[in-house]
């Protein structure tokens, strides 16, 4: 082991094992492992099979269609909000044709703006998704 310059009539010695770890690495380096690690690597993410890739392909074209329509039915919910008179009309059917009717613009008001934030929200998961996928 080298000493380094005495201070304070001690001799300072340098750790052995850190410089054992930097010549580990510059001998790696030199006899090229890490490069082929990182082929190693590189070619774990090119074995995705064709399939595999067009399915995922098919989940991306999914979500984006999602999110297309979650805009469209935003962008009309909000132009009913804007263009909202004094007489509106709200109607619920059910799949036995039970209806609910209401023309209550209070609760027509908040009806819609629950429904907006929802929207707005489940938009936003899905944008995140998008961002997020892998191909």
């Amino acid at each position: 082991m080298a000493t380094t310059v005495k201070q304070n009539g001690t001799a300072k010695k340098e750790n052995a094992s850190v410089k054992k770890e930097v010549q580990k690495k510059l001998t790696d380096k030199a006899i090229g492992k890490a490069a082929s690690t990182e082929k190693a690597v590189a070619s774990k993410k090119a074995t995705i099979s064709l399939d595999d890739r067009i399915q995922n392909f098919e989940k991306l074209r999914g979500l984006a269609t999602q999110r297309e329509r979650l805009s469209q039915t935003l962008n009309e919910l909000t132009k009913f909000n804007y263009n909202q008179g004094d007489s509106a009309s709200f109607y619920i059917r059910d799949s036995h044709n039970l209806e609910f009717k209401t023309t209550n613009t209070n609760l027509i008001k908040l009806v819609t703006e629950h429904l907006q934030s929802t929207l707005e929200e489940r938009k936003s998961e899905i944008e995140e998704q998008i961002v997020e996928f892998e191909l």
